[in-house]
């Protein structure tokens, strides 16, 4: 079994950022990624300065190529499916049962989406049926754009995309839990509520045409956001006990710790904010914590 200053589940934004910082302060690193990450449809990526509208694999292919100069670096492609506590550090076993041992772990694993039963919903996701109004909204602005979404979720979303577009719908899917008052807003902002069933959407090689409701409505639609759950990709809670939050995320604090001594996270798995930008500072900052606990127990 090899052994390794550190560990990072996961070769994205954030996984590469952390082993960036890492390679050059020069940990011996061992970066394990599955090669899916969770924006593989997505066509550009947006809002992050000197790689706007680039392709998300453009961005990450250079990304990669960077961090494989630095020599202590050493990438490994597979799927991590046991996470243990072992002697003073971690073990990971991978789906074809390699072992790897390490003093710490970052978890930059990310997150599964949980698509819903609606044909035509999967094919669309990161092209046309988007997730992040700073990342996307701007291409489609002055749009006529629906939200899939309902309550309180659905009533402070449309008031973000309202921003972007006045043309505008609210899909709750069948019948909305909002509120009179809500309802009310929205109805003075001209935001329609549409309340019927979502059979499925019409679309062209992932962009959508329009959206086809049970009771034979139809309505044509140029984007449509959603916000659905999702699934963390690594047993993080289970194998080693790491909270999560409420929403579903792994629990760090300030310095990107979780609850279990020697184990860290960052990226899509820690924060609702997914962006690429966001998830790259925060893996290039916890490189650099980790880096400093690795410093101060060998002194």
């Amino acid at each position: 079994m090899k052994n390794f200053d550190v560990i990072i589940i996961g070769g994205s934004y954030a996984g590469l950022s952390a082993g960036m910082s890492l390679g050059r302060s020069l940990r011996n690193i061992l970066i394990i990624d599955n090669g899916k990450p969770c924006n593989r449809q997505t066509p550009h990526s947006h809002n992050f300065i000197t790689h706007d509208g680039k392709a998300p694999k453009e961005i990450s292919d250079l990304a990669r190529q960077q961090v494989e100069a630095y020599d202590t670096v050493i990438f490994h492609e597979g799927s991590v499916i046991k996470l243990r506590r072992k002697d003073q550090g971690f073990e990971t076993e991978t789906s074809a049962g390699e072992k790897f041992y390490t003093k710490k772990l970052i978890l930059a694993s990310g997150v599964k989406d949980i698509m819903p039963d609606i044909p035509g919903f999967a094919e669309c996701w990161g092209i046309s049926v988007l997730h992040c109004p700073y990342c996307h909204g701007y291409e489609v602005k002055n749009e006529v754009t629906g939200i899939l979404s309902d309550g309180d979720m659905g009533y402070e979303f449309s008031k973000l995309v309202y921003n972007l577009t006045k043309d505008l719908f609210l899909f709750s899917n069948g019948k909305s839990v909002l509120s009179k008052d809500q309802k009310n807003k929205l109805a003075q902002n001209n935001i329609s509520l549409v309340e019927d069933e979502i059979e499925k959407i019409e679309h062209e090689n992932g962009s959508i045409r329009k959206i086809i409701f049970k009771s034979g409505k139809e309505i044509s639609l140029k984007a449509l956001y959603a916000k659905i759950p999702f699934l963390q990709n690594i047993n993080a809670s289970g194998d080693l006990g790491c909270e999560l939050t409420e929403h579903g995320f792994i629990k760090v604090d300030s310095m990107h710790k979780t609850n279990i001594p020697g184990v860290f996270a960052c990226g899509d798995n820690v924060t609702m904010m997914r962006s690429v930008a966001n998830v790259v500072a925060q893996g290039n900052f916890t490189g650099a914590v980790v880096n400093k606990e690795l410093a101060e127990e060998s002194f």
